[in-house]
């Protein structure tokens, strides 16, 4: 089981390293000029100075400039004469350091009280520092964040970030951070990849290294006739699943046997339904999902168990003709005939869908040979295959990760075939038809993948590439359960 490294602890300043929300409160209540109440906390702690004084401002009467200037240098004098560093924050700190962990701290303040902060604290113990006068947007937008991580060359997948208002936990979370939150003056809830504790006086590096999300790599592979258009092909596709390091692969076109060969090979779990379609996994299968006897074409699952999370995986395989892209291309059929056509895909799809349900809290993995562009990738065409697994509630893991269709085509099919196989020498065409698609899941990278040069069709026996589609592998991270209570 991997789990990701830490590659950076990120801190909030104001309540989380120093005790400044109580200055902070302090210098509103005197702007205020009134005690300020539960119902004021909102408006007042992990905003920025400006929102607070625009908050004033209405209930005053008195110019936002104004009293942002008044906050800013009352809040300031007060930093300089009282600033308690939290307990256990300057020993965390260390301890990182030692570790060479690199840290950074991200505050909503402005630099001059940061600066100020720092002056106590040490600015050494800092890689990069981000304040408000440094994004165009601050606390809870997740900019702030973002633009840590990329002063660090670090991904905020691999960051945990240390904050002590709903605010300031929105928007690490939001730049996707696992979050270690630390209540200061108002209470936070715990969710999925959050950890709460009182505090962080009992807070170690192993610690939050613990915190880190599992990774979990996804592979969907049409295997073409079970490899077999290729010499070698089991002991290549072997070399492939190992030198990708992935942990579970939904398979097409296994000719019955591939699953389990394959599985048996690398010491994995397998799951095989019917004779075309096949899932193994390094992790337990704990479930088969579906119909085991189902035919050429169709979907089936599996439920596997990852570090105390539950996942399903599903893998399909759906109708190869008509085929839109021969419609489109050779054809010259308008978009509504194309969507007409996918009749038969999209009700494959509808049943998998009907089938796959909702179980609440399990995120699934939905990956496949589905025979049909993207509406995503061809704006002319509102390709109904893939419309449908998006309104189930399901995201293409691969755009989340090249949004530019133009840019990342993605292409999968095919990469032995570039002319058509008509012989009229018509080139073919090159689109993306195999997917990993995801509901409640966070995405950390994907692409596509062939190994070697493949000589074109009919030349494939020599190939190290043993199959006429690209596979797709997409890494997700699993975020931790929700961890509440004490240090």
């Amino acid at each position: 089981m991997t789990q990701l490294p830490l590659q950076a602890v990120l801190f909030d300043m104001d309540g989380t390293l120093v005790d400044t929300e109580r200055l902070w409160w302090e210098a509103v209540e005197e702007a205020a000029g009134r005690p300020l109440t539960e119902a004021d906390r909102p408006e007042v702690l992990g905003r920025p100075v400006e929102h607070t004084a625009h908050w004033l401002a209405a209930a005053t009467g008195r110019p936002a400039p104004e009293l942002a200037d008044a906050l800013h240098r009352d809040f300031a004098d007060r930093v300089r004469t009282g600033i308690v560093p939290r307990p256990g924050a300057l020993a965390l700190l260390d301890a990182l350091a030692r570790e060479r962990v690199p840290t950074a701290l991200v505050t909503a303040s402005p630099r001059a009280v940061a600066d100020t902060v720092l002056d106590a604290l040490g600015a050494s113990r800092f890689a990069v520092t981000v304040t408000a006068d440094d994004t165009e947007h601050t606390k809870p937008a997740p900019d702030p964040y973002l633009a840590a991580c990329r002063a660090l060359g670090v991904d905020p997948a691999a960051c945990v970030a240390v904050e002590d208002t709903e605010t300031g936990v929105s928007s690490a979370e939001a730049a996707g951070c696992t979050v270690l939150a630390v209540p200061s003056l108002a209470p936070i809830g715990t969710a999925p990849g959050r950890t709460v504790v009182a505090g962080l006086d009992r807070v170690t590096p192993q610690r939050l290294r613990s915190l880190m999300p599992h990774r979990l790599r996804v592979m969907s592979w049409n295997l073409w006739h079970g490899g077999t258009e290729v010499r070698d092909h089991r002991a290549k596709q072997l070399k492939i699943l190992t030198e990708t390091d992935v942990d579970v692969v939904g398979l097409q076109e296994t000719y019955g046997v591939a699953a389990e060969e394959l599985a048996e090979a690398l010491g994995w779990h397998h799951h095989r339904a019917g004779d075309n379609l096949g899932i193994i996994s390094r992790h337990p299968i704990t479930a088969a999902l579906g119909d085991p006897g189902v035919g050429f074409y169709g979907a089936a699952g599996v439920r596997i168990e990852v570090g105390g999370h539950e996942v399903d995986v599903w893998t399909a395989h759906l109708d190869c003709a008509p085929y839109g892209p021969y419609e489109s291309a050779f054809d010259g059929l308008t978009a509504d005939a194309l969507i007409a056509h996918e009749g038969v895909r999209l009700a494959r799809l509808r049943d998998a869908l009907r089938r796959i349900g909702a179980a609440p809290g399990v995120p699934v993995v939905l990956v496949g040979d589905f025979n049909s562009p993207s509406h995503l990738d061809r704006p002319d065409v509102a390709w109904p295959v893939t419309r449908a697994a998006e309104e189930a509630g399901f995201a293409d893991s691969y755009r989340e990760a090249h949004p530019d269709p133009v840019r990342e085509p993605g292409h999968t099919w095919s990469p032995v075939h570039t002319e058509h196989e008509d012989g009229s020498g018509r080139p073919e065409p090159q689109d993306r038809i195999d997917f990993v698609l995801h509901r409640g899941l966070r995405v950390l990278d994907s692409r596509t993948h062939v190994t070697g040069r493949p000589r074109p069709w009919p030349d494939v026996e020599d190939n190290e590439w043993p199959s006429d589609h690209a596979a797709v592998i997409t890494t997700f991270a699993l975020a931790g359960k929700p961890v509440g209570g004490g240090a």
